[in-house]
């Protein structure tokens, strides 16, 4: 991929690679004689005895003063602090708290302080950067110390190779709160924005590096003329953690530069990849973990009305509600829903219950958002009323099949449009009938409560023909509920809705 070098006063930073610099000793006098490791303890031999013992996590460290506190402001403070408290102790020790990347990049500090080669790549630049900040090791102390060539590295990193980007967000994920501090966090999702909105080709890959091609079905074939897909950087990003991901996908909306339907559709892709299901939930995260999970991916879904799909909204709004997320949250999802209904297909609402006790599709769901439409549809009437009339009961005929599928499930869906939004009853007859098909042993009080949904007098010559010859409907009926004579839907001659006979060998009630 090249080389890279540059001057810093003191010591050199290089490195053949892009991904990888190499810091130098500004002083080869200063290189110890050996580092050496037993168990958890690190020593490091010179011509001069240790005095000073640093203790990080399990791992102890015997090392100099002179080369540590020279180049740290954090340790010279602790150092003296202890002489200040009258400390006699001839090998001092201090212990160092929750320090950023443990002992590990503990040990890649204690190298720069004695002018040994140190490794810097994308995997460990984050940490050694938060290290340097935790231990104050600036120029004010010494010019070209770790602060700036950690800030150096860095800043090359994140605007040559993308997968590099994405090493060094994993890398902040046990420090995240130094990450966050410093802004890496921010750096990233920034460089990641950008990079998405341009051709991958315009920017440097790291060695070995693939592009990402996966392509969504529904995205393909509009995708084909521009020769690569515009959501090639979706698999990188949902790889990413949930915070991490929030931070890209908050950048990426701030600078505006993809369109929120992209956006949308990449919010969509992580969520399938991590929570697809109910039974696919990772199980190492806690309820809580994952109501915050669901909770974060409502709240950075694009404003714009046609950015997700009706299904994936349902699909949200169901795991929403599984996991007991905040009402205003649930209700923001059920209203996005609801502005969709107008123009979803029977198969946008088709959420399915992982349950093995449960009916096949999550109905509730599907009501909840119904009565959210109606709700805001009171407010402001729309004439695509009929619309989602047809959508219902098409719904219903559906589900209708399933026979888990209760009459206390069945009828506030049936029920929750207001009678206007059907101009003909036949496809809320026709779910109704299968219902009363698919579960025979429904009391007539069941069979009863379900047919007060719908409206006979909206029923076509064709469907009352079949409904008076149906034993599958309630025995007693209401006589106000059923025309005879001239009806909306043309002559319907001498029908007469009262208990009738049912005929001996068909089952069915006879007319008169």
């Amino acid at each position: 991929m090249g080389s890279r070098s540059f001057d810093s006063g003191k010591a050199t930073v290089s490195g053949r690679k892009y991904s990888k610099c190499v810091v130098l000793p500004a002083n080869e006098n200063m290189v110890p004689e050996a580092l050496e490791k037993r168990n958890q303890n690190w020593t490091v031999r010179t011509r001069v005895a240790n005095d000073l013992i640093i203790q990080v996590g399990d791992s102890s460290f015997q090392l100099h003063k002179l080369a540590m506190v020279s180049k740290s402001e954090h340790l010279n403070r602790l150092v003296f602090q202890r002489r200040s408290n009258g400390a006699k102790d001839t090998l001092p020790k201090i212990q160092i708290e929750s320090f950023p990347g443990g002992s590990e990049i503990f040990e890649v500090v204690v190298k720069f302080c004695y002018g040994m080669k140190v490794d810097l790549t994308a995997s460990n630049i984050a940490p050694v950067h938060c290290a340097a900040h935790f231990l104050e090791m600036s120029d004010d102390l010494e010019q070209g110390n770790l602060i700036s060539k950690t800030e150096a590295f860095l800043s090359f990193v994140l605007f040559s190779a993308w997968k590099d980007i994405f090493r060094v967000l994993k890398s902040c994920e046990p420090i995240s709160l130094w990450a966050m501090k410093l802004q890496i966090l921010q750096r990233c999702s920034d460089a990641i924005a950008w990079k998405a909105s341009i051709h991958p080709k315009l920017f440097t890959l790291s060695e070995n590096d693939a592009i990402s091609l996966n392509v969504l079905a529904n995205d393909a074939e509009n995708l084909k003329h521009k020769g690569i897909a515009e959501n090639w950087w979706f698999e990188d990003v949902s790889c990413l953690r949930i915070d991490h991901f929030v931070e890209v996908i908050t950048s990426i909306k701030k600078k505006g530069l993809l369109r929120s339907k992209l956006v949308g559709s990449c919010v969509a892709y992580w969520t399938e990849k991590w929570i697809s299901g109910p039974e696919n939930l990772p199980k190492h995260l806690t309820h809580h973990l994952l109501r915050v999970t669901t909770e974060s991916l409502i709240r950075i879904l694009p404003e714009e009305e046609n950015s997700v799909s009706a299904n994936f909204l349902l699909h949200l709004l169901k795991l929403g509600i599984m996991m007991r997320i905040s009402c205003k949250l649930l209700n923001e999802v059920g209203k996005k829903i609801a502005l969709k209904l107008e123009n979803c297909r029977v198969s946008d609402l088709l959420v399915k219950n992982y349950d093995n006790d449960a009916t096949v599709y999550d109905v509730g769901t599907v009501t909840r958002v119904v009565e959210a439409y109606v709700s805001s549809m009171l407010k402001n009437p729309t004439p695509k009323l009929l619309v989602v009339g047809k959508l219902v009961d098409g719904y219903l005929a559906l589900v209708s099949r399933d026979d888990k599928l209760s009459v206390a499930q069945f009828r506030p869906l049936a029920e929750a449009l207001p009678k206007d939004a059907r101009y003909c009853h036949d496809t809320l007859y026709t779910a109704i009938d299968t219902y009363l098909k698919t579960h025979p042993r429904l009391t007539e009080e069941e069979r009863t409560s379900l047919c007060t949904a719908m409206d006979y007098h909206k029923l076509s010559q064709e469907g009352l023909k079949h409904a008076t010859r149906n034993g599958r409907l309630p025995v007693k009926y209401d006589s106000t509920a059923y025309p005879s004579g001239t009806g909306k839907y043309g002559k319907i001659d001498d029908i007469y809705w009262i208990q009738l006979p049912k005929n001996k060998d068909t089952g069915n009630y006879q007319g008169r």
